[in-house]
């Protein structure tokens, strides 16, 4: 209703009133009065009243902010912007979908759909609806609008969604832009980051503030992309921003990252009275690049200094998680430090501390800092599982990742990749196809982190064609994704597949790496590809100028070896003193053991004594070698040495998936429910298997017994009970897939190409070494290996 002067007093000390109102009750009392006396309802004032509910109110006066807007018989849109923006998630939301119905004067604009864009946060499954909304209503091309529902996006880690809704904006502003480069960031999408930035430096349109640098330098810093970074330094100089608190902190910790540590001492000591902020930025990027003791140093100046109080960030720089090792003293210091403050109960403080007790191996000390935190955060979560994946706990990391599931945290790329590898390790199709599903039902973004472990992970279950469908299907791959193809190629016996990929990798200008390089090499060594093998060595060197590592040696000794040419192998490393560690006479003791050269084998084997003297595998290796020649007495004597030494070789164990239940079998092993069953079956395919033309390997055999004795004590290795066990438990015809933890020998091999023959059963086998697709009697590795 319209006032006349004598009212518009009246609304003014309406006003007053409102803004000195201070419970609720008081606000209820002036809404009742201006009712009694007829100012009731006057949209300005309703306006006030609803600011104050929301002010003394919160979100728990909800419901009376909906009925004061309610009392008002034809609001404008200002006056709902403003009750939207008082409303938590659960009553925003419903309000925007009745308007049609209960107001349909009332057109939302901008401000109505960037307010309920805050609101959808807490509800991802309603993000659809609010979009087609947007994008009905006309609003998709607005850029206040596009920032907020981008911002929802990102949020919820679908980068590719807030991509195709910044993508729709003809012309982004300075605020949209940030939002987009921020929100990559946050989801760990560097690279889409950085090329989003260069997107905008060629923009006409597009103008940078202090917030623009300051978002892309992270970005920068873990991309370790020091032109970037120092593009980014001369923006900051030519805008006036150079000086800037949080530029130079950004700056300092992309100097620490990109191992310009010079740099960020620069920029540390241009500061004439450096922050909490600044220190910290200098502390970690000190312990990032291995100067603990520098960084302690420089913790203590903070402290003497007495002007500012170390926070839960100066504690996360101070812990020395990426040179953890040497360094437990000061880790049980800073620790006790902590606890004496009480800056342990960050969350971000006992992470830290989570990560490094798992990176020296010290599991207990991490679970005991993991279950104490009151509030765990996913990243507090990422660090206990990738802890136990990384130290090939398997068995840990899963029911973990479960029970953070039951807790009700959703799983981000980074638990999802760590859990993937954990899967790789186990080699659980099952497990791996289940956390392929919860990607796809959470929604998490596609990446390429996640992608290369997706790859990884059916590389290493058997599914070599499903990892190449992935990547086949990858819109962004960089070297670590075709590394990971590589790898998978060459695990699986695929040298040939692998070369051309390699090349392909080349055609499209992605420059390979030492890993890269390994991968090559393994994949040539397992497919007996040795010319094209010793080409990329040399090309390794010439054409990239990367300098061979012990691992590169060892592969080419195991190139040579495996194809025989095992005097070769010998002058290689004689040749090349770099390489003669324990990695490249450990190639040559195996390439012995396959071509039965004893003579060189104890050569090989002394100089690995020297080197490892703990390690149990050359002992057993070289005794093998003796019993395969029939020196059952030298290999008595090796056996005999390894004894007194104390040193226990690893069981041969092997593992096989059936029903989503892992089972597991050893050599003669009795106490699987079905041994009984188990033994029977097996009489029976070792009797068909003989009718068939099947002899016994046994040369495999490492004892001076009888030969019926031998054919007794090969006949019971753990892979022949796992694969017997397969066939009494699933359905004729169904693919086998087992997992050694060691080298499969030759009986049990050859045993495995009759067995897929008489049962017609594809059966995949993964050692310690590769993987062997057994079909129809003949095997991938074409029996070399």
């Amino acid at each position: 209703m319209l006032w006349s002067g004598s009212a518009s007093f009246g609304r003014q000390r309406y006003l007053g009133i409102i803004s000195a109102a201070t419970t609720l009750r008081h606000l209820d009392q002036i809404l009742a009065h201006s009712i009694v006396s007829s100012h009731h309802p006057d949209l300005i004032t309703v306006t006030a009243l609803l600011r104050r509910v929301s002010d003394l109110g919160g979100s728990a006066a909800a419901p009376h902010a909906l009925r004061l807007f309610s009392s008002v018989e034809y609001p404008d849109i200002f006056l709902l912007n403003v009750l939207l923006r008082t409303l938590p998630h659960s009553f925003a939301l419903p309000l925007l979908s009745s308007l049609p119905c209960r107001y349909p004067h009332l057109r939302p604009n901008s401000f109505t759909y960037a307010t309920v864009a805050s609101a959808a946060a807490a509800r991802p499954e309603s993000i659809a609806a609010l979009h087609a909304r947007i994008v009905v209503d006309g609003f998709a091309n607005d850029p206040y609008v596009g920032s907020a529902l981008a911002d929802l996006y990102l949020n919820s880690s679908q980068v590719s969604i807030a991509e195709k809704v910044f993508d729709a904006i003809p012309e982004p502003d300075t605020v949209l832009w940030n939002t987009l480069i921020s929100g990559l960031v946050d989801n760990c999408s560097f690279s889409r980051a950085a090329s989003v930035f260069q997107r905008m430096m060629i923009s006409n349109t597009a103008k940078f503030s202090s917030t623009t640098l300051a978002v892309i330098l992270p970005a920068a810093a873990d991309l370790q992309d020091l032109i970037l970074g120092s593009l980014v330094h001369c923006l900051a100089i030519k805008l006036g921003f150079a000086s800037l608190t949080h530029i130079v902190t950004g700056l300092i910790s992309m100097y620490s990252k990109c191992a310009n540590i010079c740099a960020a001492e620069l920029m540390f000591r241009e500061i004439e009275f450096p922050d909490i902020i600044a220190h910290n930025a200098m502390i970690s990027g000190y312990s990032i690049n291995g100067l603990v003791t520098s960084s302690v140093c420089l913790f203590k100046k903070l402290l003497a200094l007495g002007v500012e109080t170390p926070n839960s960030s100066t504690m996360v720089g101070l812990i020395p998680v990426f040179s953890p090792f040497g360094y437990e003293l000061l880790v049980t210091c800073i620790h006790g430090f902590s606890i004496k403050t009480g800056i342990v109960l960050n969350s971000a403080v006992s992470t830290s501390f989570t990560t490094i007790y798992c990176r020296v191996d010290d599991m207990e000390s991490a679970r005991r800092m993991f279950d104490a935190m009151s509030k765990k955060n996913i990243a507090s979560w990422n660090a206990m599982i990738s802890g136990y994946t990384q130290n090939g706990m398997t068995e840990m990391a899963i029911p973990l990742f479960k029970e953070m599931q039951v807790s009700n945290v959703k799983p981000n790329q980074i638990t999802v990749t760590s859990i993937l590898s954990a899967c790789a390790q186990l080699g659980s199709l099952t497990l791996g196809k289940w956390v392929h599903d919860i990607i796809i039902e959470e929604r998490i973004e596609l990446n390429v982190f996640v992608l290369t472990a997706l790859i990884d992970m059916y590389a290493k279950c058997g599914s070599i064609s499903e990892a190449r469908k992935i990547f086949n299907e990858m819109e962004e791959k960089n070297v670590v994704s075709w590394n990971a193809m590589i790898s998978a190629y060459g695990l699986h016996g695929k040298g040939t597949e692998a070369l051309k990929l390699f090349e392909a990798m080349l055609s499209v200008s992605i420059v390979p790496t030492g890993v890269t390089f390994l991968s090559v090499l393994y994949a040539c060594s397992h497919g007996g590809l040795v010319e094209n093998g010793q080409a990329i060595f040399k090309s390794m060197l010439c054409d990239y100028g990367i300098k061979p590592r012990p691992e590169h040696y060892a592969c080419m000794v195991d190139l040579l070896g495996r194809a025989g040419r095992i005097n070769e192998a010998l002058e290689f490393i004689q040749t090349t003193p770099e390489s003669s560690g324990p990695g490249v006479w450990g190639a040559l003791l195996g390439a012995c053991m396959i071509h039965k050269e004893s003579k060189l084998a104890r050569m090989a084997a002394e100089k690995l004594f020297e080197l490892e003297p703990e390690n149990p595998g050359y002992y057993v290796l070289l005794s093998n070698i003796h019993s395969s020649k029939r020196n059952y007495l030298e290999a008595a004597m090796v056996r005999q040495d390894a004894r007194k030494k104390h040193l226990l070789k690893s069981p041969g164990r092997t593992s096989i998936e059936v029903g989503d239940v892992m089972h597991t079998f050893t050599a003669n092993g009795n106490v699987h429910p079905q041994s009984p069953a188990i033994y029977s079956e097996l009489e029976k395919i070792t009797a068909k298997m003989t009718e068939e033309g099947y002899q016994p390997e046994t040369d495999a055999a490492l004892y001076d017994v009888e030969e019926e004795e031998k054919e007794h004590m090969v006949k019971v290795h753990s892979e022949k009970l796992a694969i017997t066990f397969a066939i009494i438990s699933t359905d004729p015809g169904t693919e086998i897939r087992i997992f050694k933890n060691l080298r499969v020998c030759l009986d049990c091999h050859s045993w495995t190409k009759f067995v897929s023959k008489i049962t017609e059963r594809l059966i995949i086998v993964r050692d310690a070494t590769r993987f062997h697709h057994v079909k129809d009697g003949v095997c991938s590795c074409g029996d070399y290996w």
